[in-house]
């Protein structure tokens, strides 16, 4: 479901920029930074969202007049979800499948007017709204149908193919599996963006419930005795301060990607589609959980709309779905995985990129008997995680060559294999977003701060074993182990309550971003301020 976010991604021009070549830029560009042209984004439809290849609308190559002609051929194939579509565009991006000369070659983007200067709904299109929503209600999603519209042979974008004069068909990638994948390589800048804003909302939220948690107080231990500040509570710490530790290692991961993306090469592709899939799934999870977390901690408080974490859990829940659902994104990872484990067997070469090049080394060895010293040691994490994903990589391999010799095809087998693959992508999104905050960690000299990501990091990796129970159902951990873990969580817990405050002030958030609850709260409801 790409559309309700594309508004926002790719109006602007971003989709022509990317997609298309130097005659739409000259054309085009300009215009959508100015937003003399508003554009959409019409790639999901009614009857398909993550499966792009399989989207119904039709773009048949008219040789005689070098246009397209646009059809919806069915209730199916109706564009959905079209972020500013249902009152505001004037032109749109619109997926379709080309028919060119009796063949289909597969999806292509085109740019169509849907609107005119005054506003006015062209002819032979259709436009609705998609109706009311449980959050992002100031976008204006709607839904299209085109009937036999013509749109000009030069509004094919045309970075990966493009149709000649004469009616022919040509790309520089002949394997059309490769050319799709060429062609929706641009659009990862939609799953990067959305990674790196669900880790920025989480700390609004986190900003804010710690803050409350420091300045709250409730029941006392002992008689008339003071009451005690939220976050002195070990449960209190417990519910905040692991999802403080994993926005902080989060990001981390998204800063990573942001500048992947900006440096990115034709050769990076697939690193990028990789992890900008395990990212924006795992970011955008976390942050539901985390606004869930924040909005309970702050009590009835947290249910007021100007403390803004309610609003933020309905207008934030749908990341989960656009740009790729992530369940599916998380398959995609798993797959791709799947796919370097059997490049790296049939060519006897060693693992390159992704991480993988632990592969290549001696199995990780786990000592029996765990100390806190050793849950606490950059080596003992970065091993246990290696370990995991290793095991699960070979395990997922084996299950699904199992079911290939069954007589299952490949894409069969996969779907089966299915728990294995979701055990698998967490492990290597784990492992990554570990690995990268350790390369960030080294860049820190000794002192305070050192000392402080030391802690954050650790309480990221006990806080993930003592959440999977992948630890224990593989044999990576024994049961006294994982039972120690969850015992170190409260300690780190506590070791990082001096630093709640300082933690979330260096997030950097502006107070105007946050709420009444992050600061005098009393103040905000009194009679004064004219609440009542």
């Amino acid at each position: 479901m790409c559309s309700l976010h594309g508004f926002f991604i790719y109006s602007r021009g971003s989709a022509i920029k990317f997609l298309g070549t130097k005659r739409h830029h000259d054309k085009w560009l300009v215009d959508t930074e100015n937003y003399v042209i508003k554009g959409c984004f019409a790639m999901t439809e009614l009857g398909h969202g993550s499966n792009v290849r399989g989207i119904e609308t039709v773009a048949t190559y008219d040789s005689k007049t070098r246009e397209f002609i646009i059809n919806t051929p069915c209730e199916s194939a109706q564009k959905y979800w079209i972020g500013g579509a249902a009152n505001h565009a004037t032109h749109t991006i619109v997926f379709a499948q080309l028919h060119i000369n009796g063949r289909n070659e597969g999806v292509h983007a085109f740019v169509a007017q849907i609107r005119d200067e005054d506003g006015n709904v062209l002819p032979n299109i259709h436009i609705a709204d998609c109706g009311h929503k449980i959050g992002l209600n100031g976008v204006d999603n709607g839904r299209i149908w085109f009937q036999n519209i013509r749109v000009p042979c030069e509004n094919l974008l045309n970075l990966v193919a493009d149709v000649l004069p004469d009616g022919q068909y040509v790309s520089m990638i002949n394997d059309s599996d490769q050319r799709f994948a060429a062609f929706l390589s641009p659009l990862t800048l939609g799953r990067v963006n959305i990674a790196v804003n669900a880790a920025y909302i989480s700390k609004v939220g986190l900003a804010i419930a710690v803050r409350y948690g420091l300045s709250r107080r409730a029941f006392s231990i002992t008689p008339d005795g003071p009451e005690m500040l939220l976050l002195d509570y070990p449960s209190h710490q417990r519910r905040l301060l692991p999802l403080v530790a994993k926005v902080c290692l989060y990001s981390s991961a998204g800063n990573f990607m942001k500048k992947m993306y900006v440096k990115r090469t034709p050769e990076m592709s697939k690193a990028i589609h990789i992890y900008s899939s395990a990212l924006k799934a795992t970011l955008t999870w976390q942050n539901m959980t985390t606004l869930q977390e924040c909005r309970e901690a702050c009590g009835g408080q947290g249910l007021k709309t100007e403390n803004r974490v309610g609003i933020f859990k309905a207008e934030f829940d749908v990341q989960s779905t656009f740009e790729g659902d992530n369940n599916v994104l998380m398959q995609q990872v798993s797959k791709a995985l799947y796919a370097e484990f059997l490049s790296a067997q049939k060519k006897k070469k060693p693992f390159k990129g992704l991480g993988l090049e632990h592969l290549n080394g001696p199995i990780p060895v786990i000592p029996g008997n765990l100390t806190s010293s050793v849950f606490r040691s950059s080596k003992f994490q970065m091993d246990l995680f290696c370990l995991r994903e290793r095991d699960l990589l070979e395990r997922f391999a084996e299950e699904v060559s199992h079911h290939i010799a069954q007589g299952e095809s490949r894409e069969k087998a996969l779907m089966l294999s299915y728990q294995l693959a979701e055990d698998l992508a967490k492990a290597f999104t784990e492992r990554t977003i570990l690995q990268i905050f350790l390369e960030d960690e080294m860049n820190v000299l000794e002192g305070s701060l050192k000392e402080v990501l030391g802690l954050l990091r650790s309480l990221y990796v006990m806080v993930s074993i003592d959440e999977s129970v992948s630890f224990l159902r593989y044999g990576h951990l024994s049961r006294d182990n994982v039972a120690s873990v969850r015992k170190e969580v409260m300690k780190l817990c506590s070791e990082l309550r001096p630093h709640a405050l300082a933690l979330v002030s260096s997030f950097g958030i502006p107070d105007a971003f946050l709420s009444p609850l992050a600061f005098d709260w009393i103040e905000a409801n009194a009679l004064s301020t004219g609440s009542h």
